[in-house]
This record gives structure tokens, C-alpha cells and sequence, in this order.
């Protein structure tokens, strides 16, 4: 769950759109980062928003416990998003481990500051075994040490376009009348592997509340730069993205041999 100072939320979806690209971009090179293979307009039961698969060439970010017993195969990573803003749900999987793995994240987008208690409609049952972990942008204590960049901290940075931040200590209750929301994010994870279930679980779970709490941090200090965007000009950047990946991930395959890939998941921030 985060709660962070932030535009109304349909604004928000550009800032998350742009700030994803940027991540794509910026987390690819070197053999590793980020193929897309479709990003399209869906509609489906009623429920209509964007489609992406993308796969995941992030091979450092494998714990050394998980390199030692995985075998290659074992290493490649698709992730499907439906986004449907307001709501999201992203599904990860892997084709070698099948239904032993998959990780889902199930977004909703709410205009208030996290107050709000079961939001995706669990049953009782279900609800009783989630644990609820806040997320606050501006608190440094969330971040590690060596995540931590000057100019991606909302307790610093403020907008020149819209003077907002820096958010200070107690943002929230001072900051009530500007604008807000938060990501409500219920991420479920399956890895069915003797030997390694535990820790890969308890790893992924750290991971992704790290990727939440940066991606989140970035979102609110590149406000300047995506704050003028319309949605047009975010699929226009999206589509220009997508060129530059498949530049770069044809060029790793020159490099690497054709065929011979690894992959691994690391998280979208799509959202």
C-alpha cells in the first residue's frame, strides 16, 4: 500500500506511463534489460485499458542461491499487464517451472490517504493472511543506502511547474487539501521449488516492495518533465521506447549468439 502527494489519479497514469519508460530504458544495457513484445489497446468482459508482454533480461538480479541450482531455462521471465486504469493486474511467469511459479500484482487507484481496508475484495478468509506493509515516498528509512539518489527524494525535491513538495515528515496530515492518492497494490506469490521455496518467496516479496517504494520516489521527482504530457504524447514515447529496446536487444543477440538468451524478472513499475 503507498500513500503518496501526488496528481489527481488520472493524471498519476501518465507520470506512471512515462516514469515506466524511463525505467525500461534505464535498466537495459550490457546484455540485460527489457524486450517488449506487444503493447495494444484491449477490451475484454467489459473491462478495457492497454496490453503488454514484455520479457526480462536481468540476470544480475538473481540471488547467488538461486544461480547456483537454476539452470539456464530456469532463468526466463514473461510479464503480461492489463491496465485498466484505475485498476491493474500484472502476471509473471515462467516456462520452465510452469504452474510452480508465478507472481500477481492486482493494482487499484484510490483518491484518498490508505484508509481504506480490503479494497480488492477478498473473503474474510483470504483477508486475514495478507499482510499489510505502508509504504510512505518520503521517508528515507524505507529506502536502502544504496538506492538512495538526492534528486529522487520527495523530502528535497519541489516542483518548479507545479510548486509541490517537498514533502516533509508529516505530509499527510498537513497536506490533506493537496492533491493525493494510493497504489493499493496485492501482490500474490506461488514458487514451488524443495530446497528454495521460503527464501525465493521472501526475496521476491523484498523485492518488490524496494521497486515500489523507488519506482514511486522517481514518479514524484520527474513531475517536471511528464506533468505537460498528454496521453497521445505517452504513446508516442512508448512506441519510441519500444525501437530503442529492440535496437539494443538486437544487438545483445549479435553479441551473445542467436538463440542463446538469459532472462529474469525484475519489476514494472508498470503498474
Amino acid at each position: 500500500m503507498l500513500t503518496f502527494h501526488n496528481p489527481p489519479i488520472f493524471q498519476y497514469q501518465v507520470g506512471q506511463l512515462y516514469s515506466v519508460a524511463e525505467a525500461s530504458k534505464n535498466n537495459t544495457g550490457g546484455g540485460e534489460g527489457i524486450e517488449v513484445l506487444r503493447n495494444e489497446p484491449y477490451e475484454k468482459e467489459g473491462e478495457k485499458g492497454q496490453y503488454t508482454h514484455k520479457i526480462y533480461h536481468i540476470h544480475s538480479k538473481v540471488p547467488s542461491f538461486v544461480q547456483m541450482f537454476a539452470p539456464e531455462g530456469a532463468l526466463v521471465f514473461h510479464e503480461k499487464a492489463w491496465n485498466a486504469y484505475p485498476y491493474c493486474r500484472t502476471i509473471v511467469t515462467n516456462e520452465y517451472m510452469k504452474d510452480d511459479f508465478f507472481i500477481k500484482i492486482e493494482t487499484w487507484h484510490k483518491p484518498d490517504m490508505g484508509t481504506q481496508e480490503n479494497v480488492h475484495g477478498l473473503s474474510q478468509e483470504s483477508w486475514e493472511e495478507v499482510e499489510v506493509i505502508p509504504i510512505d515516498i518520503a521517508d528515507r528509512t524505507q529506502v536502502n543506502e544504496y538506492d538512495y539518489k538526492a534528486d529522487e527524494d520527495p523530502a528535497i525535491f519541489r516542483s518548479e511547474k507545479t510548486g509541490r513538495g517537498p514533502l516533509g515528515p508529516d505530509w499527510k496530515n498537513n497536506d490533506s487539501d493537496c492533491p493525493h492518492m494510493t497504489a493499493y497494490k496485492l501482490v500474490t506469490v506461488h514458487f514451488r521449488w524443495w530446497g528454495l521455496q521460503g527464501r525465493v518467496e521472501k526475496f521476491i516479496h523484498k523485492q518488490e516492495k524496494r521497486l515500489f517504494t523507488n519506482f514511486h520516489r522517481q514518479l514524484f521527482c520527474w513531475l517536471d518533465r511528464w506533468v505537460d504530457f498528454s496521453m497521445e504524447d505517452i504513446r508516442r514515447m512508448e512506441e519510441e521506447t519500444q525501437k530503442e529496446l529492440d535496437k539494443v536487444e538486437g544487438e545483445r543477440e549479435m553479441h551473445c549468439g542467436a538463440g542463446i538468451t538469459v532472462h529474469m524478472f525484475k519489476r514494472k513499475i508498470s503498474q
